[in-house]
């Protein structure tokens, strides 16, 4: 399978990751936010939105890798340390965020955990734990953003879901509780919000090839059973997932709201 293995990261030139996509002229000086946006999906996301001219506002916990990133994108970008978990840092984010770069035109909300966990083991605390991690933050970051939305009469959402619990996986009950429930929480903020233009969708990757999944998932037989399943015989990478993202946030998918796009390689 070794010449389906392309490089993790969507390519590097000079140590830099390289982006190849489509330029959408209307994200030109757009505010955007990503939630864990500092690795992995997010930092994809983050460097796609930073290729189309965006001002990209980004939070992670991970404090090393954010100003790693920020220093690296410069002024157009904006590093804010945030433990999601706690509401109340993340709207303070929020307001930092806005009063560096504007009014807020498109939130991702990437940041999820996907420890994994067995049933009989979970607490409660542990349940609930989860759901602050891979839900609870997606609901109050959407709530944080949505008045300037209202007030534009225009704006993009778009949530982070998982093909977890389409394959039914096992292994993370909670996980895939929250990462199904996020469907739901899409489809009802574009019922309440499209009346004042902001669209609302959710996009669900596959097994996406993250250092974190290379590190800790991710060994030769797992990879054989993925290219047994996907369509495509190939690694997904997180660019697969950022130039989705990025599209549907764009004016060409100006029509398209209350929709879950799947991007797996066609394993569902």
């Amino acid at each position: 399978m070794k010449d389906h293995k392309p490089p993790i990261n969507g390519g590097r030139r000079g140590g830099a990751l390289t982006i190849m996509a489509a330029i959408y002229s209307d994200l030109k000086d757009k505010t955007v936010i990503v939630t864990g946006g500092a690795g992995g999906i997010g930092e994809g996301i983050v460097r796609a939105f930073h290729a189309q001219g965006a001002r990209v506002g980004f939070l992670d916990i991970d404090v090393e890798r954010g100003r790693r990133l920020q220093a690296e994108l410069g002024q157009t970008a904006l590093f804010v340390a945030c433990d999601l978990t706690d509401i109340p840092a993340l709207k303070a984010a929020v307001i930092e965020i806005r009063t560096a770069f504007g009014p807020i035109d498109i939130l991702v909300n990437n940041a999820a955990h996907d420890e994994r966990h067995a049933t009989l083991d979970v607490t409660e605390d542990y349940w609930d734990g989860r759901m602050a991690v891979n839900l609870k933050h997606q609901f109050f970051a959407a709530q944080a953003v949505l008045p300037d939305m209202q007030a534009t009469g225009k704006g993009a959402i778009v949530n982070l879901g998982s093909t977890s619990w389409i394959i039914g996986q096992g292994g993370m009950p909670a996980y895939t509780a929250c990462k199904s429930a996020v469907i739901g929480l899409t489809r009802s903020l574009a019922r309440d919000f499209g009346p004042f233009g902001v669209r609302v969708n959710a996009v669900a990757p596959g097994w996406i090839m993250t250092e974190r999944q290379l590190e800790l998932w991710v060994t030769p037989e797992t990879e054989k059973e993925i290219y047994a399943n996907q369509c495509l015989k190939r690694r997904l990478v997180p660019d697969d997932i950022a130039k989705m993202v990025v599209f549907m946030c764009s004016d060409e998918a100006g029509a398209i709201t209350n929709q879950h796009y799947v991007v797996d390689g066609g394993w569902t």
